[in-house]
């Protein structure tokens, strides 16, 4: 399978922007780049049917959280306030920086 760029990080502010829960925002809590997919909170809840362990004593059916492509989602910049594409430049130093291809401000630092 081929891995492709992923430009989301931890802790991102995100908006589903197709499936089930578009128009949505949460933050991201768990990247999984082998499958090109994150976990968002409260987003894509699924139910699940556990048998009783040592974390869950009771067992039932549980709601959880399952990832979600990142194909799906859009990053929210904080000046804009809205989903925008992001471009990445190459800052003085030689380091990369992803910004906000609207307004021009810089993603990491609002991080």
């Amino acid at each position: 399978m081929a891995v492709g760029k992923n430009y989301l990080k931890l802790n991102d502010k995100v908006e589903v922007i197709a499936g089930k829960d578009k128009g949505r925002v949460g933050k991201i809590t768990k990247i999984f780049p082998a499958l090109n997919k994150a976990k968002v909170e409260k987003i894509n809840i699924v139910k699940r049917h556990m048998k009783p362990n040592m974390n869950n004593q009771q067992g039932g059916i549980i709601d959880m959280e399952a990832p979600i492509h990142v194909s799906n989602l859009m990053l929210i910049c904080s000046k804009c306030a809205k989903a925008v594409r992001i471009k990445t430049s190459i800052l003085d130093d030689g380091s990369k920086s992803r910004v906000c291809k609207k307004c021009g401000e810089s993603i990491e630092a609002n991080v």
